[in-house]
């Protein structure tokens, strides 16, 4: 299990393929707030994304790996009250 005391703001989130998926704003909780910057586009935009602890592989110098491809992880993001922004496909 990740010390999630080890992670920092403005830290990368990568998937495990090593693509950028966002960038920490702050850990509240068990999950990981990215910066509204990264939030992608169209309903989206504009508000914070969470990345939950159960998706943190490792934390690698600067980075937080998540165990799962940037793709994949991105659907998995969580909205403020904790519901996934999967749009179903």
């Amino acid at each position: 299990m990740v010390d999630f005391s080890q992670i920092k703001e403005h830290m990368e989130v990568i998937g495990a393929d090593g693509v950028h998926v966002g960038t920490v704003d702050k850990v509240e909780g068990q999950r990981i707030k990215l910066t509204k910057s990264d939030s992608g586009a169209g309903v989206h935009e504009g508000h914070h994304h969470f990345i939950s602890e159960g998706l943190v592989a490792g934390i690698e110098g600067d980075k937080v790996r998540l165990s799962a491809n940037a793709d994949v992880a991105l659907t998995f993001e969580e909205e403020a009250g904790g519901s996934s922004t999967s749009d179903g496909q």
